[in-house]
């Protein structure tokens, strides 16, 4: 059966060598619908980012574009605004039908930090072929803050597919029709639209900006930070806020969303023609997401926003991405919620799990 691949078919490519670790595998990497990944030991600072073209090694261009390279055992920092490539834990040796994709998980990207999957003869970040056999990197660019980091830790994940999986307009509005995936009124268009919040019913908080010149951060470090030592609270009253070019924001959806146990969703990519900024780097949504059953009733999308060459007024309610969703192969053993502590259930307007405002639980 096509579709996305649960929990228990990527416990069954684990078994079968289809995925492979040299030190084996957690079983917390497992989720409903992915497979964390895990950085390996070694790290290399390259000149720029790259896509290993031509059927040609990613080593072959670590050759090339290396600057120096720096053991993470006893960990190590990676300073912002610079370009990281690093062996992850997992190889691949997919069938000829499966595929995969990877996205960086959802602490990942709201603390800015821009991490793609490579592959040997990738023309694309974050997209396998069916049938790839061979390692996966991690090219890690901290974008608003330094972060340290070690081995093992987990800051992308991958996703495999069978055959088409994505939902048409039509099987997404019979969906809706039948769970109801979004609070309020569905936009159906080549996805699910959902808009942002900037009129909250409390107060006139709507949102943090990342300040320019924070600390390090320790990707370890649950519930460690406060979050003004890193962030700055966006207030408005007015239902409008002011985007400032090159800066990054937490906002959040002003639709609760669910993901039901039989699908899965990506958060679509960008449209330049939406306005001058980019929403969501952490794009997978797993099946349980904001189900009642699995103690969502309803959860709020968090927007990893940022803004480019111009300011840009953003208003409430106004339209910020798209929601792709996906059937799955069949129904997870587990589903995203409290079971398996997941760390943004019933979320609101929230920031990553190292800042005291949010969960202490490691993923």
């Amino acid at each position: 059966m096509t579709g996305v691949l649960p929990d228990t078919e990527i416990r069954a490519m684990i078994g079968n060598g289809s995925i492979d670790a040299g030190a084996g595998f957690a079983d917390a990497q497992v989720q409903p619908a992915s497979l964390d990944l895990r950085l390996g030991d070694v790290a290399y600072r390259v000149r720029a980012s790259f896509l290993a073209t031509g059927g040609a090694g990613v080593e072959d261009r670590l050759h090339k574009f290396e600057m120096h390279r720096f053991d993470l055992s006893d960990g190590a920092v990676l300073e912002r605004g610079c370009v990281y490539v690093v062996p992850l834990q997992e190889r691949l040796a997919l069938p000829k039908t499966i595929s995969a994709v990877a996205n960086a998980k959802s602490s990942t990207g709201r603390l800015d930090l821009l991490t793609r999957a490579i592959t040997d003869g990738a023309t694309e970040f974050d997209r396998i072929p069916a049938g790839y056999h061979g390692p996966l990197y991690a090219e890690i660019c901290p974008r608003s803050f330094s972060v340290l980091v070690r081995p093992g830790m987990r800051l992308n994940q991958i996703r495999f597919r069978e055959g088409h999986v994505a939902l048409d307009d039509t099987a997404l509005a019979a969906l809706h029709e039948e769970v109801g995936l979004v609070s309020g009124t569905a936009v159906i268009s080549e996805g699910l639209g959902f808009s942002v919040d900037l009129d909250p019913a409390d107060g006139t908080l709507v949102g943090y900006r990342a300040k320019p010149h924070g600390g390090v951060i320790d990707l370890d470090n649950f519930a460690g930070y406060e979050p003004d030592e890193f962030w700055e609270e966006v207030h408005t009253g007015e239902g409008r806020i002011i985007l400032d070019p090159g800066a990054f924001y937490i906002l959040v959806s002003r639709e609760a969303v669910t993901i039901p146990p039989t699908h899965a969703a990506e958060m679509a990519p960008y449209l330049a023609m939406a306005g001058e900024f980019r929403v969501h780097y952490a794009g997978f949504f797993d099946p349980g997401f904001g189900w009642a059953e699995a103690g969502g009733a309803g959860s709020r999308g968090v927007l990893e926003v940022r803004c480019h060459e111009a300011p840009f007024v953003l208003e409430h309610g106004q339209i910020v991405g798209r929601l792709v969703y996906e059937r799955m192969s069949a129904r997870p053993a587990a589903l995203y919620g409290s079971a398996i502590s997941s760390n943004y259930q019933g979320q609101g307007l929230k920031l990553s799990k190292q800042f005291r405002m949010g969960s202490a639980t490691p993923p």
